[in-house]
């Protein structure tokens, strides 16, 4: 009978070391499913990841932080959004390209992590905007990606950022976009 009982104990161990995952990936799940549930709900389909238009990467980790190359306007290997906030582009269209910019970099953490549950917190955005002279509506501008991170992440989505107008964009982008993302 003790023989038995040790078998099965190590026959537990030995399950246990080769099925269990130290990793909640069922946490991950349920967050994958409400993040794409508010994508869903706001319209939002996630598209193919954008390549860099220059030698980088899109996404390094370091501990736990992820650090997302700057994100351009891009939609099918096309910059959607060009020219000067101000002068070429009105400020509706500019926060547009602002949540596109957010949408891409969100492609690229998904990428990066394998579900957009993985992200434990939005840290910082960068926000960069090809102004004219004069335009000084560069953190309008950047709420339209502050605010789409907010309605994704809830709490988790709000985080420092920091809104400069530019001369000039590659591409000739209305918008760039980098973040630095904390993962669980």
């Amino acid at each position: 009978m003790r023989c038995g009982i040790i078998i099965a104990f190590v026959l537990a161990v030995l399950a246990c070391l080769c099925g269990c995952n130290s990793t909640p990936t069922t946490s991950y799940s349920a967050e994958e499913q409400l993040i794409g549930g508010k994508l869903s709900d706001l319209g939002i389909v996630l598209p193919e990841i954008a390549r860099p238009v220059a030698a980088y990467v899109n996404v390094v980790r370091s501990g736990k932080l992820l650090f997302v190359a700057g994100q351009l306007p891009i939609r099918e290997g096309r910059v959607l959004f060009t020219g000067k906030v101000g002068r070429d582009i009105d400020l509706h269209q500019a926060q547009e390209a602002a949540r596109l910019c957010v949408i891409n970099a969100l492609v690229a953490l998904k990428n990066e992590l394998g579900s957009l549950g993985r992200i434990r917190r939005i840290v910082r955005v960068e926000v960069f905007v090809n102004s004219a002279d004069g335009f000084t509506g560069q953190a309008q501008v950047a709420n339209g990606a502050s605010l789409l991170l907010q309605q994704i992440f809830d709490e988790a989505g709000k985080h420092a950022r920091m809104a400069v107008g530019v001369a000039e964009l590659p591409l000739n982008a209305t918008v760039e976009i980098a973040m630095i993302v904390e993962r669980k």
